[in-house]
């Protein structure tokens, strides 16, 4: 495999993972709507602007680039959004890939790497969740991916469209270069909006709930680094065209940090104060979510690389010379 279809590349993570792509030796071709994304965040690449609705363009875009492989990053991701607005998460998350695969299929396109999301795990029954966790989403974000997995184990059953479904948790950090990073408009990321209070960017960060079961009453997330879950996109990719076969893994650093935490990392790095708000909870948010990423370590060999300092250290990087 070469060519690989990049859905969503000019946005965080699907920038990311094209430029670990290259880094390897693969060509990467973004695919994007620009509804989220940055076109200066893909400088350098093949890319081609469009909606996963347009099943005629992609068709055009297999053929002319002779596509092996597709990885999707085109997902809405704001699960209070999600709750909110219901219809627009199912139409983009779930319709269109499903658009999207029948494309692939007509093209006899056989690989498709999926992010998935630790959402679909709902509220946790264990202290690690791995991939033998029950997934009972409590949100429409988390359902609408879900949604996407289960047609996939039909897709492969049917038509042998091979899959993997990466259900990772919060990806952060940035590239090491600083030369692309996470820049959401309306960002509602913990990291870049404590980054922002800190920068005098915005007036404070407000914590949404002190009350939950933990350490210290705020949510407690697995932190992955971006660069982390783009080695771990192609580690996948390769196990499944070396064995032939589907499979789904979680990708996490297997350590929990509460919001408060997050917020002391950045003091720390930054050496800048942080005013603080408090809220009431967010509907739709957990206390707790920590990934045993096992079997990835076990069967891709994925370790992650960047332990939380150094998450926020080439967020600092990013974030002091950003050009988007």
């Amino acid at each position: 495999m070469k060519n690989i279809l990049v859905v969503g590349g000019a946005g965080y993570i699907g920038s990311h993972t094209a430029k670990v792509l290259e880094e390897k030796g693969y060509t990467p071709v973004i695919y994007d709507n620009l509804t989220k994304g940055h076109k200066k965040a893909v400088r350098g690449y093949t890319f081609i602007k469009g909606d996963l609705g347009d099943k005629k363009k992609l068709a055009k875009v297999f053929a002319k680039h002779q596509i092996d492989a597709v990885m999707h990053f085109a997902a809405f991701t704001e699960v209070g959004e999600s709750v909110l607005n219901p219809s627009k998460y199912y139409e983009n998350n779930f319709c269109k890939v499903i658009n999207l695969l029948d494309a692939m299929r007509e093209a006899n396109i056989k690989y498709f790497v999926f992010s998935s999301t630790a959402a679909t795990f709902g509220e946790p029954i264990m202290e690690y969740i791995d991939e033998n966790h029950p997934q009972k989403p409590i949100n429409p974000y988390g359902s609408s991916k879900l949604m996407v997995e289960t047609a996939l184990k039909d897709y492969d059953t049917a038509y042998g469209l091979k899959s993997v479904c990466l259900r990772y948790f919060n990806a952060c950090g940035a590239h090491p270069s600083g030369k692309i990073g996470e820049s959401h408009s309306n960002e509602s990321h913990l990291i870049p909006l404590v980054f922002q209070a800190a920068l005098g960017k915005r007036d404070s960060i407000k914590i949404f709930g002190t009350d939950y079961p933990t350490t210290d009453g705020t949510c407690i997330r697995d932190y992955v680094h971006v660069c982390d879950l783009a080695a771990a996109h192609i580690a996948a990719l390769e196990k499944m065209a070396e064995t032939g076969g589907s499979d789904q893994y979680n990708l996490g650093t297997g350590s929990g940090y509460s919001v408060k935490q997050i917020i002391d990392m950045v003091k720390k790095v930054t050496g800048l104060e942080i005013k603080i708000e408090y809220g009431q909870r967010r509907a739709g948010d957990p206390a707790v979510l920590v990934a045993s990423s096992e079997k990835a370590r076990k069967i891709l060999g994925w370790f992650p690389q960047y332990d939380l300092e150094n998450i926020i250290k080439t967020v600092y990087k990013w974030e002091q010379k950003r050009k988007y």
